[in-house]
C-alpha cells in the first residue's frame, strides 16, 4: 500500500511535467502565445519541485527511521495526522516497526535477565573470557569459589591460585582438568571444563567452575566401606572356622574343666588333633595368601612409557593367550581398526592387563558351546587410543557391575577378585580408564581407554 500511493503520485507528477513539457514545446515549435508558454514552463517547474520535495520528504524520512534503528533509538515516532495518504500509511508502517523493534529489545531484556537468573542460581562457577584474558562475565558462583569479590582478568586468578592460574591459562577448548587448590575455605577439588564459541569476529572461552570436594569424598568413603565389607567377609570366612576348630580341639583334651591325663589319650584323639592341626595350617596359608593379595594390590608397578605398535602388542598377547587352558568352541580374533596404531604406554603392564581380561572372557564362556572373543584397537570419537575385548558369554548382572572392579569381589569360587582391580589401577596409572558394560545373555565388552 506504500509503495502503491507513493507510486502513483510520482506518476502522476511524472505524467504532468510530460504533459506540460511536450505543450511547451509545441508552443514555441508554433511560435504560439509567449504568455502561455510561460505559463507551462512556470507549471513544469512547480511540478519539479513538488515531485522533488515529495521524494526528498520520503527519503529524509526513510533516513532518520534507518539511523534510528543503527543507533538503537526505537523511541521515534512519526506523525500521522494532517498528511496525505501515502505519507501517513509510510509512518505508520515505521511507527509499527519502531514498536515491534521495542518489544524485541524488552524481550531481549527479559531473557537476558531470565538467563543471568539462572547463570546465579548455578551452583558451578562459570567464567566467559577472551583470548586476551579480559573477563566478560563471571556469575555469583565462580566468585565464590575462588574466594575473590570482583574478577575482570583471568591475572586475579593468581593471587587466589598460581597453579590454578597457569592450569586456566593452558585450557583449550573442551578440555577437562582436576586440580586442588587452597583457599580461605580449606582445600578444594575442582574440576574445570572448557567450551569456546564465537561472538562476532572475537572467540571467547566458557569456563565451568566446580567444587567435587564433597562428591571425591562421598565416593571414597563408599569405596573403603565397600572394600572394608568385603574384607570383612573374607576374613570372617577364613577366621572362623579355625576358631571353631581350636575350640573342638581344645574341648577333646578338657574333662569337667581339667586336663586329659595323658594315659587317657587315645591313637584316635591324636588323629583328631593331627587333622583339625592340618585344617588350621590350611586355612592359615589361605588367610595369609589373601593378605599377599592386598599387597600385591597396594604395589602397583610405575609404568615405564613408551611408544609401541598395538600390532606388535596382539601378536605378543596372541601367543600368550594360546596357552590358557580354554574350551575347543572357544574362538579368539584380534583386529585393529585404525592402521600402524601407536600407544604411548608400558607395554609389559598393558599386555597383563589384556591378558587378564582374556582370561576371564575365556573363564566366562567355559560353558558356551559357541563362545567367541574379540579383540578390537582403533580409536573412540575423541580420536584417544582404545581397546576392546568383548565375548558373548552369559555376562554381568546389572548389580554386579559396579562392584566387580572393587578388590577381592568375585563372582567365581575359585577367582581370587583382585585382577581387575589391579587391572583397573594399571590403566589409571597410564592416565586412561577402564569401563565395563555389558548386557546378559549377549554380550559383555571391557574397554581400555588411553590418552592421545
Amino acid at each position: 500500500m506504500i509503495s502503491k500511493n507513493l507510486y502513483i503520485n510520482i506518476i502522476i507528477r511524472v505524467s504532468l511535467v510530460v504533459l506540460f513539457s511536450v505543450l511547451l514545446g509545441y508552443l514555441i515549435v508554433n511560435e504560439q502565445s509567449v504568455r502561455f508558454s510561460i505559463l507551462c514552463s512556470l507549471t513544469i517547474v512547480m511540478l519539479t519541485i513538488s515531485l522533488i520535495s515529495r521524494l526528498n520528504r520520503t527519503n529524509r524520512n526513510i533516513r532518520l527511521f534507518f539511523d534510528s534503528v543503527r543507533n538503537d533509538d526505537s523511541n521515534l515516532t512519526f506523525p500521522v495526522d494532517k498528511m496525505n495518504k501515502s505519507l501517513r500509511e509510510l509512518h505508520q508502517s515505521m511507527n509499527s516497526v519502531n514498536h515491534r523493534i521495542q518489544q524485541l529489545k524488552i524481550e531481549i531484556s527479559q531473557q537476558e535477565q531470565y538467563f543471568r537468573k539462572i547463570l546465579e542460581h548455578l551452583a558451578t562457577g562459570i567464567i566467559t573470557y577472551n583470548n586476551k584474558g579480559f573477563i566478560y562475565h563471571t556469575n555469583s558462583a565462580a566468585t565464590r569459589l575462588l574466594s575473590t569479590d570482583v574478577l575482570t582478568h583471568l591475572r586475579q586468578i593468581e593471587r587466589v591460585d598460581k597453579k590454578l592460574f597457569r592450569a586456566i591459562e593452558s585450557l583449550k577448548p573442551f578440555d577437562r582438568r582436576l586440580i586442588a587448590i587452597n583457599t580461605s575455605q580449606g582445600e578444594v577439588q575442582l574440576l574445570l571444563k572448557s567450551t569456546s564459541f564465537r561472538s562476532n569476529d572475537n572467540e571467547l572461552m566458557i569456563l565451568s567452575i566446580q567444587d567435587i570436594k564433597h562428591e571425591l569424598d562421598e565416593k571414597e568413603v563408599d569405596s573403603w566401606m565397600r572394600l572394608i565389607r568385603v574384607l570383612m567377609h573374607e576374613i570372617m570366612n577364613s577366621i572362623t572356622p579355625i576358631t571353631s576348630l581350636s575350640e573342638s580341639l581344645s574341648g577333646i583334651y578338657y574333662k569337667d574343666e581339667k586336663p586329659v591325663l595323658p594315659e587317657n589319650v587315645t591313637e584316635k584323639t591324636i588323629s583328631t588333633t593331627l587333622q583339625g592341626l592340618n585344617v588350621i595350617k590350611k586355612q592359615g596359608k589361605g588367610l595369609m595368601a589373601f593378605v599377599e593379595s592386598y599387597r600385591k594390590l597396594t604395589r602397583i608397578p610405575e609404568p615405564e612409557m613408551k611408544f609401541f605398535r598395538v600390532s606388535e602388542l596382539f601378536s605378543r598377547v596372541k601367543i600368550l593367550s594360546n596357552s590358557l587352558s580354554k574350551g575347543e568352541y572357544i574362538e579368539i580374533s584380534f583386529g585393529i581398526n585404525t592402521p600402524d596404531l601407536e600407544i604411548f604406554a608400558d607395554e609389559d603392564l598393558i599386555s597383563l592387563v589384556l591378558l587378564n581380561l582374556i582370561k576371564n572372557a575365556v573363564e566366562a564362556n567355559e560353558n558356551n558351546p559357541d563362545g567367541k572373543i574379540s579383540v578390537i584397537a582403533g580409536r573412540d570419537r575423541n580420536h584417544r587410543p582404545e581397546i576392546c575385548v568383548s565375548d558373548n558369554g552369559p555376562g554381568i548382572r546389572e548389580e554386579h557391575l559396579a562392584e566387580i572392579f572393587i578388590p577381592f569381589f568375585t563372582t567365581r569360587e575359585s577367582g581370587s577378585g583382585i585382577g581387575l582391580s589391579i587391572s583397573k589401577q594399571i590403566i589409571g596409572a597410564h592416565g586412561g580408564s577402564l569401563k565395563v558394560r555389558s548386557v546378559p545373555g549377549r554380550e559383555t565388552v571391557f574397554t581400555m581407554s588411553f590418552q592421545n
